[in-house]
Parts: structure tokens; sequence; C-alpha cells
């Protein structure tokens, strides 16, 4: 499988810019501040490991009532990061991603309230038995301990990590990135504060931000006080803290996300839901980069989807296909402009933008192979009314989530049933596709017995 390519990557070089560029002693200093905070998250960890659900749900209240109380105090923090943002030649895309409003405010403090009323993991029982000896085995569900977070410009992840850790038993250190410096600070003081407000210790939520990318190094680094490390960003962020990074890592994917329309696809429905999956919200990692076709509706589906996108503003980079069937609409729609050629760098590239790479197949199993090439298995789409054509889809497509007639869009922790999510996994082991509260646990064994001994 290929890595795919994204025009909004992100500081990629974490490492390297840090070890050509850092002065020694500031990376120290860095490495001293990410043992203290881990230390301090540790101690609060064991604090609330196995706490009470009523007092981590009232955690979670008290955090949601404190975003509310500081809106219009994120929000200002929020627009100084916006300004800069702008002013630095971020893209649209990137720029939507940080940017707050007082909906998407109320619509986190939503969010964590849904997760205070989800069931507590900590102590659910996965399985067990009984053995012929007459031991009594039993596999529970534990805290991972302490979470690393580094992250990108996506300020509402601070408050969904926070939130899940503390459900989960666990604690989190943050790096939330420059981009976002302004907001997730005013956002970690309010969820500091509402955790001592409910007798929890506020260390359970901490940053690191203020010792930049040294600090990123470090708590790459920082194996035996950070139990687990989670990346979420753009490719080049995830491939830096994969390859760099001592301490056990959950890697989340960037998402070249496909949608195929099938020859039996429902027509009608097809157009508002693709147009749904490329431009709800663009710079999105489960927002859709490659349209597949298949060439017997081609004709009929082409010109109309087509429309839908370009009065969205979206630039269609069309295989040789495509382009011949789409020449004419976009000369009489005028939108020639915004249909270009593809080349062989679309089919590989999270554009994060209004641009969609568009392709049409001779068949469900050309579709399968384009997808199998370039998906950074994150999420594909069949739309179909042919059971056969999507079973097919469904058992042969490897990614972390696969949508039948739906928009991939829905891969979201909170569509999900999850309240909210860590990010998207795409690896295999451990969590896979989005991440809640079962992903922040780890499993023990517990073992009775009545004066056992091994024969």
């Amino acid at each position: 499988m290929r890595q795919a390519r994204s025009r909004d990557a992100g500081p990629a070089p974490y490492g390297a810019a840090m070890s050509s560029h850092a002065n020694s002693s500031y990376q120290q200093d860095a490495t001293e501040l990410v043992a203290r905070t881990a230390r301090a998250a540790r101690s609060a960890q064991r604090s609330v490991a196995a706490a009470r659900r009523e007092l981590k749900d009232a955690g979670l209240h008290a955090m949601a009532d404190g975003l509310l109380e500081a809106t219009e105090e994120i929000l200002a923090a929020n627009r100084d990061d916006v300004e800069r943002a702008r002013a630095e030649g971020m893209t649209e895309g990137l720029i939507d991603r940080l940017s707050l409003t007082p909906d998407r405010i109320a619509a986190i403090a939503v969010s964590l309230r849904e997760i205070a009323g989800l069931p507590d993991p900590i102590g659910e029982v996965v399985d067990g038995q009984t053995l012929p000896n007459g031991l009594r085995v039993r596999r529970v569900r534990v805290p991972m301990g302490v979470v690393g977070m580094i992250y990108e410009a996506r300020p509402n992840v601070t408050v969904d990590v926070a939130a899940l850790t503390l459900k989960s038993g666990n604690a989190v250190v943050l790096r939330g990135g420059s981009a976002a410096a302004h907001t997730n600070s005013a956002i970690v003081n309010v969820l500091r504060a509402a955790l001592v407000s409910t007798g929890l210790p506020a260390d359970l939520v901490a940053t690191i931000d203020s010792a930049g990318r040294a600090g990123a190094a470090a708590l790459m680094q920082a194996r035996g006080l950070i139990d687990v490390l989670v990346p979420r960003g753009g490719a080049g962020l995830i491939k830096a803290v994969v390859e760099q990074s001592a301490v056990p890592v959950i890697e989340t994917g960037s998402g070249n996300c496909h949608i195929y329309a099938d020859s039996c696809v429902d027509l009608e429905a097809a157009v508002p839901l693709i147009v749904n999956a490329k431009t709800q919200r663009v710079g999105v990692c489960n927002a859709a980069e490659t349209l597949l076709v298949h060439h017997d509706v081609a004709d009929r589906l082409l010109p109309t989807v087509a429309a839908a996108l370009w009065d969205e503003g979206v630039t269609l980079h069309a295989d040789e296909a495509a382009e011949t069937a789409l020449r004419g609409p976009a000369a009489r729609a005028g939108c020639e402009a915004l249909l270009v050629p593809a080349t062989e760098e679309d089919w590989a590239t999270e554009y994060g933008s209004l641009d969609l790479a568009l392709r049409v197949v001779s068949d469900l199993e050309e579709a399968v192979a384009h997808i199998s090439q370039w998906s950074t298995g994150h999420t594909e789409a069949i739309l179909t009314q042919d059971i056969a054509a999507m079973n097919r889809f469904t058992g042969a497509v490897d990614s972390a989530v696969v949508m039948v007639n739906a928009s991939t869009r829905f891969t979201d922790g909170g569509q999900l049933g999850l309240g909210a999510e860590l990010g998207i996994s795409t690896q295999k082991l451990h969590a896979r596709g989005p991440m809640g509260l079962a992903a922040l646990t780890t499993t023990q064994w517990i073992v009775e017995g009545d004066g056992h001994v091994r024969p």
C-alpha cells in the first residue's frame, strides 16, 4: 500500500528540525519538562484509575459547563490563532479545522455529556471461565496509564482526548502544535479548573506546548514515563512519530478516502451523498478524495454529479474517460477551469481542499484494485443496490471502515456512537477505525484459586 501524499500534510520534519536546529540546552529543558509533567500525570492517574464512575462523569459535566462559560475567552484566543495562521498562508481546509465558533464549542460540550452517559469501560469483563482444575479466570479492562498525544491544529482534539482519557481512567500529556497554541492553552486551563472543582487532580490533563518541537521530541523518547503515544495530523507528522518514537505508538492514518459508484448505483441518491462526502468539511481526514465510477453509468452520473460539485467550487482531476465525458458539460456551464487532467500524483493525494480525483473504471474489480494500490486504509464507500457487489466490495477492501450507500463523513467516533474519538486508527494491532473508550484500555487477567498449586 502506498503512502498518500497530503497537500496539507503539516510539519513533517519534527525530528529532523529539532536535531539540526534545537539548542541542546533547550532540548534538555524540554526533556526535564516532559519528565516532570509525565510523573505528575502518573500520580494523578493512579488516584483515578479505580475511581467511581460518578466522580469521572461529574468531571466531564464540569468540563462541559466550563467550556460553555468560557466560550468568549476561548473564541478570542482562537481568533488570534486563526489570524496568525492566515497571515502565514495556512490553507482554508486547515483553517476550518483550526477554527472554533459558538456552535462548535456547544457541540463539543454536548459530546462531553454524551461521553459521561456511556458505560464505564473500566472493570468490564471481556471474557472468563472456570478451568477444569477449579481456577476462576477472567480478563477485565484496565486503563492504559499515561497517554501522550501529538497533534496539529485541531483544538477540538484537546477536549475529545481529555474526555476519553478521564472516562477510561487515564491521564494525558498533550502536545498540540503551535498553530493552535492560544486556543489550546485557554481550553486546557478550563479543563484543569473543571477537574479541580469536582475533586479530581488537575494533572490528569497537562500540556507541554511551551516546549515547542523540542517537547514533541522529548515526548517521543519518554519511554517508561508515557505508556502509549498517539499522533494525529498530516501524513508527515504521523510518519515522523511512528519512525522516531521510543514509546509504543497507536498509528492514526491520513485519509485518502474513495467512493465507488457501481453499475447498480441509485443515481438520484448518489449525487448529494458524493457532494456531502467531498464538501461538508474539506479539511478532515474522512472527506472523499477520489471518486471511481463504473463505465456503465458514467454518461448518466458524471454530468449531474460534476455540476453539483462545480456549484460548490470543486476542481475535478479527471482521467481521460471522465474528462472526455465532462468536457462538453464543463464548457456549457463555464466551468472549464474546474476540469483538469488527472496525473498519477492525484491518485495518491489527500487534498484537504476543494479538489476531487475522478476515474472511470471498467468494473468493481478495477475499482478494488485502484483502492488497494492507493488507499491509506482509512475509509472507502460503495454506492450500489446490488447485494452481491456490496458483499464483494466489503470483503475485498482492506480498510478500517467500509461504507455502503453512506457518506465517508460518518467515519467519526461521535457519529458511530463513541461520543468522541482519539483518532482513526489505520493499523491492525490493538485498535482499528475510530478509537473510543475501549481503545484507551488494556486488559488484565484475574485468576482466583483456593490454595491451588501447580502440579
